[in-house]
């Protein structure tokens, strides 16, 4: 059961952190663009709910430890360095028993050209989510092609990482 509060990272227009406030979660979306942190905004209002947002690089963004219930990553593609950097802060910033839910494009994606980064680094394998978080038990592991319907740039059969990982009790 997902439990909040929920911290929805490279959160953009607001689509992730709007549907978790849906469901009655306490939302922050954090994102480098004020630009779409201000559409979040406006799809939460339109939405009649609230949700919170921080505008961050997640180059430097540090996640406030033991507090949140989840940590959401959607299409939150980051090179090894940025990655390597700020995992371990999303690890210590689950309270226990927290969630990670992330859903990435996986390496085989550019075979594909329907969407995603075209820089290798920033793609994920099964073994990289599992370098990543080494401490969260992984609930889901697994990596599917699946079509992808989210705009002109992010289109068609897609090969995507889908990850469900709990920090420990």
């Amino acid at each position: 059961m997902l439990e909040g509060p929920v911290l929805s990272l490279a959160e953009g227009e607001g689509r992730n952190a709007v549907y978790l406030a849906t469901l009655g979660l306490n939302v922050l979306g954090v994102d480098s663009s004020d630009v779409g942190l201000a559409k979040a905004q406006q799809l939460a209002k339109a939405r009649n709910v609230e949700i919170e947002t921080e505008v961050a690089d997640l180059a430097t963004f540090e996640p406030r430890a033991n507090h949140y219930g989840a940590v959401v990553s959607i299409w939150a593609h980051m090179p090894t360095a940025m990655r390597t950097r700020l995992c371990p802060l999303i690890e210590q910033c689950l309270k226990p028993g927290g969630l990670v839910l992330l859903e990435a494009y996986s390496e085989n994606q550019l075979k594909y050209g329907t969407g995603g980064p075209k820089d290798r680094d920033m793609l994920m394998t099964r073994e990289k989510v599992t370098e990543a978080f080494p401490n969260l038990e992984a609930v889901l592991l697994i990596e599917a092609e699946r079509e992808i319907l989210e705009g002109k740039f992010h289109n068609g059969l897609s090969s995507v990482i889908h990850y469900i990982g709990r920090r420990p009790i």
